[in-house]
């Protein structure tokens, strides 16, 4: 199988699944601006994900902040937390994303964290097949 079949399996596969196996795949993520998933992960995803949320490196206090109050907002209004590939945004263009997302309801705002969890299975699939290709 090549690469381009296994993300295109792989992307087959997550939508087939059901939105409690979307929930339970969204708390292997650590939070926006957090570095520790609420469920333990394994050194090259912990890894990965601090790379994806490099951006937040440059945040302003005001916009962590501003991230770590929406989050909780998120998670209180939706039961998950929030939900976005962060590769390549900024922590503004995150925090603008967080506060839009806010205004879904339910099910739009899970079919939205499964397409950004698509994404994010997307570029990990990558930076794995690069690795094993070394």
């Amino acid at each position: 199988m090549n690469g381009d079949e296994m993300v295109s399996k792989a992307d087959a596969i997550w939508w087939s699944l059901s939105s409690s196996d979307w929930l339970e795949a969204f708390h292997s993520h650590p939070k926006i601006g957090e570095s520790r998933a609420a469920q333990p992960v394994e050194v090259d995803a912990q890894r990965w994900s601090q790379q994806e949320q490099s951006g937040m490196r440059t945040a302003s206090q005001s916009t962590i902040n501003e991230l770590a109050e929406l989050n909780r907002a998120y998670e209180e209004q939706f039961g998950y937390i929030f939900i976005i590939c962060a590769t390549g945004k900024t922590p503004d263009e995150m925090l603008a994303a967080l506060r839009l997302r806010l205004g879904h309801g339910p099910e739009e705002e899970l079919r939205c964290a499964a397409a950004e969890q698509a994404r994010i299975t997307k570029l990990r699939l990558e930076k794995l097949m690069k690795a094993v290709a070394g």
